[in-house]
């Protein structure tokens, strides 16, 4: 009786192991993107070339920044017109940290990282615009006996 609930519980094992391999989102294309303090998780998936960061459209999540939409078609779908892929990838995006500027380019970021990996021809395309280069510049810390990163006291001679 003993063997036979072993029996059970070991089967019960390799289906939970299987279910481990399987990809989080599958037929999803996962890549990350980073930009100031901002990272953006996207996926991409075939569909109708929505954009949902956080949950919401991009057009209602960025236009809470004074964002318009030409600015968005712009700076956040690059991409997208590089490769020639307009409308044909559903974008889903959790993006945590930073302020919009750096959330938008680390979104866009993360759509040229998908794409690659979903496409690697899509390589050369991209990296020659810069669209795959993360870029590093973030704000300067501020020093002690200064009163931002770089400015100082007013120098006074008596």
């Amino acid at each position: 009786m003993r063997s036979e609930s072993y029996q059970e519980v070991k089967l019960s094992v390799e289906q939970v192991a299987e279910v481990k391999k399987a990809p989080p989102r599958a037929g999803a294309f996962h890549g990350v993107g980073r930009r100031k303090e901002a990272v953006a998780r996207v996926y991409l998936k075939e569909g109708s070339g929505r954009v949902y960061v956080n949950g919401r459209p991009m057009e209602e999540y960025f236009t809470a920044f004074a964002m318009g939409k030409d600015h968005l078609n712009r700076h956040l779908l690059t991409p997208f017109y590089i490769t020639g892929t307009m409308g044909r990838y559903d974008v889903k995006a959790r993006v945590e940290g930073g302020g919009p500027t750096g959330q938008l380019e680390a979104v866009r970021l993360g759509i040229a990282r998908a794409l690659v990996a979903m496409t690697p021809e899509f390589k050369k395309p991209l990296k020659d615009v810069g669209l795959l280069t993360r870029d590093a510049r973030v704000v300067e810390r501020k020093k002690y006996g200064h009163r931002k990163a770089r400015k100082k006291e007013q120098y006074s001679k008596r």
